[in-house]
């Protein structure tokens, strides 16, 4: 029977110059009016409404002003015409309206950035998220999203003006919300536009040789996950958050296989999204050795004691700093002297950047890595062995003969 019911056709639209009478008498449907360039009047049922309708980037958005029964004619037709003019000016009305109404606080929107989107693009979105949590959240997440102005911005930033650093990055997160926000229509501006960042000076801090010992030492004095950890990026030259995820599955016959994608809830993928294969050297191996629980041949090689990676290496390397009375060091710092030593032995920028998986671009990025086995192999054993003889207190260090070293 549903099948022979036939379906009201829908009224189409008219176009007309609005009366007050007409309003109160008009049936349902949409009409135009003719009086006001973008105005109309939409009836649905016994509900009566104005709403302005303009294209923006070739789209038609609708703006509803409000209801017919509260708002006269001539109102409408004033409150139609600004916002004609917004349009011309180049606003959304009726995203800014949406924004006005649905953003909710700081702490909504951050929320949410990192639920629908931060998880699934950004691999780093949990440094982001705790720079979030605790520094802008205590003070400006009751506030309306909307409400945050660049003034807010800079008060927060003058906050942390003692860690320039920390004060750009923190503004960065809260900008990359904000952007996340307008292109979903959520918001319509970002406080962080216009605000300058702090200047800076690049970090150039490797280790210097009177400070290897102390460094090896205070790692051996650490919980033993995090110290061998840390001893790994030194050795090896990686990156620390890629270290700190090494899995067991990516070592093979002594060459750490490094997936360049993500893999879901193991592997946050290289920082550059390219594969990369790395030698890891006999010092390495031993603390791998030494880490091995017996469980199998899977999993992260630094686990934390709930089985996730390691976490907190800066701040271990913040506190054997402060320990040791020496200028702040990083564990990316250990990375660049493992970087310095492979030149300080004259291995070359090239192999430098090839050991270390620093996006090279042209014929470099696609030839085939393997062609340098032998040779990483003999650059990670010499780095190595030169950084264990420094850190050891030992004279010098063997430096691996390149025709004499075998493959």
């Amino acid at each position: 029977m549903l099948a022979h019911i036939k379906r009201r056709a829908k009224r189409p639209a008219q176009r007309r110059k609005i009366t007050e009478l007409f309003v109160r008498k008009a049936k349902p449907g949409l009409t135009w009016d003719t009086h006001q360039r973008g105005l109309a009047l939409r009836v649905q049922g016994e509900a009566k409404a104005w709403v302005v309708v303009y294209s923006r980037f070739g789209r038609s958005r609708w703006l509803t002003l409000g209801k017919a029964d509260a708002i006269g004619l001539s109102d409408a037709r004033m409150l139609a015409q600004e916002a004609m003019l917004a349009v011309a000016r180049g606003q959304d009305p009726a995203a800014e309206k949406k924004a006005e109404r649905g953003a909710g606080t700081f702490a909504d929107l951050a929320a949410k950035y990192v639920k629908q989107h931060a998880k699934r693009v950004n691999k780093s979105w949990r440094a982001s998220d705790t720079l979030i949590q605790r520094y802008v959240l205590p003070r400006f997440g009751k506030l309306q999203a909307s409400a945050l102005t660049r003034g807010d911005v800079k008060q927060m930033m003058a906050r942390m003006a003692a860690s320039p650093v920390v004060a750009n990055s923190v503004k960065a997160a809260v900008s990359a919300i904000f952007n996340w926000g307008i292109g979903e229509e959520i918001v319509t501006a970002n406080p962080c536009k216009l605000v300058a960042n702090y200047p800076v000076k690049s970090r150039e801090r490797v280790l210097c040789d009177s400070e290897l010992p102390k460094f090896w030492k205070a790692f051996g004095d650490l919980d033993p996950v995090r110290g061998a950890a840390l001893k790994t990026i030194l050795l090896t030259g990686q990156r620390p958050g890629e270290v700190a995820h090494m899995r067991r599955e990516h070592i093979v016959d002594g060459w750490w296989q490094m997936p360049g994608e993500p893999i879901s809830g193991v592997w946050p993928g290289t920082k550059n999204a390219a594969s990369h294969r790395v030698w890891l050297p006999k010092p390495v191996q031993e603390l791998l050795t030494a880490m091995s629980d017996g469980n199998g041949s899977a999993g992260f090689v630094f686990a934390s004691p709930r089985g996730g990676p390691i976490g907190k290496l800066d701040d271990a390397m913040r506190e054997i700093c402060k320990q040791l009375g020496i200028e702040r060091a990083t564990p990316h710092d250990l990375r660049r002297t493992h970087g310095s030593t492979i030149t300080a032995l004259r291995f070359g920028r090239d192999a430098m950047n090839r050991i270390q998986n620093h996006k090279e671009g042209g014929i470099a990025d696609v030839y085939d890595r393997h062609h340098y086995e032998a040779e990483t192999k003999r650059i990670m054993e010499s780095v190595a062995n030169k950084i264990m003889a420094v850190a050891e207190g030992r004279k010098g260090g063997k430096l691996l003969n390149f025709s004499r070293a075998t493959s």
